[in-house]
């Protein structure tokens, strides 16, 4: 349905008379109130905050358009914690019979919206004493008709941000929300969510992909004694593909928290992915010396998982601190594995499995996006027809298009024997 959508819906969106773009000025302060949220509350002294972004500005992971700095980026650095936003808006004026709002799609991490008073929904449980934070989806709010009969009514958002989405712009409303006639509404929401939708449809691409390869490799090794790195690498392409499909499920579905999506994704899949990898390639290029090396593996493996659980954002900052770095190094030591793997393969092999060499170092690129980063030398993300896709997304169908190609050379060579 959303991916139907015109590609010209945003320009007509922003032109419609029928919405309002609440880009404020907004009144903003840092802490915590029941009394914030009632409508009659005294918000004179609070701090001014607009949330007007450019035209063509979006986010840099999927493309989210009227993305905006945080309050990071406009007076808050560091902060983290609860802060209120609260608009007067005029209603009266307003055309169309039934009023309808789109909250914010991108909020640094979740919400409370309340009207005229009211709570009207949320995004994320704050039940506990520290809110659970799920991924922020496009939601809409009707409106009662009564609230047509009203000259003004007071939007007040209660935001929450863990002290591990902190950043330059980190914090609070990304992105403006919208009032306005319910049929118009409508339409924005439908947007948002396409926007969402196509900003990780890939995540579902790359499993379906993986395992395609993974069959592949099974069946024309099936008959190896002993199978020729069929196990490793079908292991290594099965987690590679969970791991990029628990993008799309935190991000679409609220199956996750984002700690539960924090301990799938990164403190096992992660590690596990890495790990299975330089086991692929070792199995590949049938090395067998140093016989310590797939120990050593192993354990750098489990060091990166108990390194990446300590570091989570929510134990002291300090050991946050201590264990990320930790987790740096040891990610460091096994690109280094992995190069030395790839030489030590190529050694052997020579220049005959020079397409291996290429899929070796397109995967290795796509596995370290951090560390290729840092090297300023290819962009970590583009946006090509508005909704973005990482360095990593492309090195991933380039190793598939590739592994093809070597398993069509291999079996030509098999045949020709």
């Amino acid at each position: 349905m959303y991916l139907s959508y015109s590609s010209t819906t945003e320009s007509l969106l922003r032109a419609d008379k029928s919405l309002t773009t609440l880009n404020g000025p907004w009144k903003f302060t840092t802490g915590d109130s029941s009394q914030y949220a009632e409508a009659d509350y005294d918000d004179s002294r609070w701090d001014t905050m607009y949330l007007t972004a450019p035209i063509g500005a979006h986010d840099d992971d999927v493309g989210l358009s009227g993305y905006v700095p945080g309050w990071a980026a406009k007076g808050y650095p560091n902060y983290s914690g609860y802060a209120w936003y609260r608009l007067k808006v005029s209603v009266d004026s307003l055309p169309g019979k039934s009023l309808a709002f789109a909250a914010p799609p991108a909020v640094d991490d979740a919400y409370q919206l309340f009207i005229g008073g009211s709570l009207a929904g949320s995004m994320g449980d704050f039940s506990g004493a520290i809110p659970k934070v799920y991924s922020i989806q496009p939601r809409i709010f009707l409106l009662p008709d009564s609230y047509k009969k009203e000259k003004r009514i007071i939007i007040a958002f209660r935001v929450w941000m863990s002290s591990a989405s902190r950043g330059v712009d980190a914090g609070g409303i990304r992105i403006a929300p919208t009032l306005g006639e319910k049929t118009h509404i409508e339409n924005k929401y439908r947007f948002q969510w396409e926007q969402t939708i196509k900003g990780y449809i890939v995540e579902v691409v790359w499993p379906v992909l993986f395992l395609m390869l993974a069959i592949t490799i099974y069946v024309l090794n099936r008959d190896s004694k002993p199978p020729h790195s069929c196990r490793w690498f079908v292991t290594a392409l099965i987690l590679l593909g969970m791991m990029r499909l628990n993008q799309a499920v935190y991000f679409w579905f609220h199956i996750e928290n984002s700690a539960q999506a924090v301990i799938v994704g990164s403190v096992i899949l992660r590690p596990l992915v890495l790990g299975s990898w330089l086991m692929a390639w070792w199995e590949w290029f049938n090395l067998h010396k140093p016989k310590w090396l797939p120990k050593i593996i192993a354990a750098l493996t489990l060091l990166f998982m108990a390194a990446q659980l300590f570091g989570i954002s929510w134990v002291s900052h300090a050991a946050h601190i201590y264990f990320q770095t930790m987790a740096d190094y040891i990610r460091l030591s096994l690109l280094a594995l992995l190069l030395f793997i790839i030489f030590q393969g190529m050694r052997k092999q020579g220049i005959k499995d020079l397409l291996v060499l290429v899929a070796a170092l397109l995967m290795l690129v796509a596995l370290f996006p951090k560390e290729i980063s840092d090297l300023h030398i290819i962009p970590g993300i583009w946006f090509p027809y508005g909704v973005g896709v990482s360095r990593g997304q492309f090195f991933y169908v380039a190793f598939v298009l590739v592994m093809y190609a070597v398993m069509i050379q291999k079996n030509r060579t098999v045949k020709m024997a």
